[in-house]
């Protein structure tokens, strides 16, 4: 039963995931019609809100559920949850804010706090692709020591 309720709940969120990247497009291609344009923004918003909140329950209920079963993953899971929150921090804090010229923001409507998120995206692009690769020559470099 309990496998059962797994599935229906993932395929509920997989429908839910699947209609809000629809509205976006929607949303996305219908600049000109003013009353499409509105429908499909208040739509997309609740898909996306209704997919976020579906997300951080489920985490949830699974940390937990982990978390009695076997502490020393949930342990894990909080590790990688604060590794990403620094490599954030620290994207954010190497962030210039100039990253986008001040032509492109006045055209845009972009404040220099959004630049600064962009260039911390960014940042945190290189970093995390560096520590792929890292990963990668470690792993590498460990099988052929065991051999």
């Amino acid at each position: 039963m309990k496998e059962k309720t797994d599935k229906l709940i993932t395929w509920v969120a997989l429908g839910i995931a699947i209609l809000a990247s629809i509205f976006a497009i929607v949303f996305a291609m219908n600049t000109l019609n003013e009353g499409m344009f509105n429908i499909a923004y208040w739509i997309t918003l609740l898909f996306v809100v209704l997919a976020l909140v579906g997300m951080v329950y489920f985490f949830c209920v699974r940390f937990l559920k982990n978390f009695k079963e076997n502490p020393a993953k949930a342990r894990r899971t909080l590790i990688v949850l604060g590794i990403a929150i620094v490599v954030i921090l620290i994207s954010y804090l190497c962030a210039s804010g100039t990253d986008v010229p001040m032509a492109m923001l006045d055209k845009n409507g972009v404040t220099t706090g959004t630049s600064k998120w962009i260039g911390a995206g960014a940042i945190m692009v290189y970093i995390l692709v560096i520590a792929a690769i890292i990963a990668i020559i470690y792993v590498e470099c460990a099988k052929m020591f065991k051999k």
